[in-house]
């Protein structure tokens, strides 16, 4: 198995497109943070879920495409990168797309993933680095991203880089084929 050490770590390049759209961000869980809304605010509880949870997202209806015959994905916005991790057999092990909003100094982590064999290696912790060292050349603030409460292992990660709770929104979901779940937002200042 490749080590983090031994991956590349770049700004994703036109022809990493198709493996970008079929990585496998699937998860499976034994605990999901379950979410009381209070008059005054909301609580998280992990509790344990049996059968486990096994969540398959689904690809998403893309905009890329505005109509105009160009290739979105490959223009240059200044504000917006997407960072790969490419193991050393030439697989991509993950990625992490970002856009910097300047009127808040916000860097958002757009989408996030990294494939199931390359998990606890460091790969997740190392595309967050690169995103931060973004988020610094651009004068960010903080980093900021958006979590369902059902991805426990996710927020585990998060939370040992750094991020902590800062929101949520109880009907982001509703109307879509994940109606039912959470979304948590996570901030941690730049580093």
């Amino acid at each position: 198995m490749t080590s983090v050490d031994d991956m590349e770590f770049r700004m994703a390049r036109p022809e990493d497109t198709e493996a970008i759209e079929a990585l496998d961000g699937s998860f499976t869980t034994r605990t999901v943070f379950q979410v009381a809304v209070t008059a005054d605010g909301f609580t998280l509880r992990e509790i344990p879920v049996d059968p486990p949870v096994h969540k398959v997202f689904p690809a998403e209806s893309g905009d890329e495409d505005d109509g105009d015959g160009s290739d979105a994905a490959v223009e240059e916005d200044p504000n917006s990168r997407t960072f790969v991790a490419v193991g050393s057999d030439g697989c991509l092990a993950g990625f992490a797309s970002v856009s910097y909003t300047p009127w808040n100094r916000r860097l958002v982590i757009d989408d996030f993933e990294v494939a199931p064999p390359y998990r606890r290696l460091g790969v997740g912790r190392a595309l967050v680095s690169r995103a931060a060292e973004f988020a610094r050349e651009r004068g960010a603030g903080h980093l900021w991203l958006e979590v369902t409460n059902i991805n426990a292992p996710a927020i585990h990660a998060y939370r040992r880089m750094g991020f902590v709770f800062c929101g949520l929104d109880t009907m982001l979901y509703a109307g879509t084929p994940s109606s039912g779940e959470h979304a948590l937002y996570m901030s941690m200042p730049c580093p």
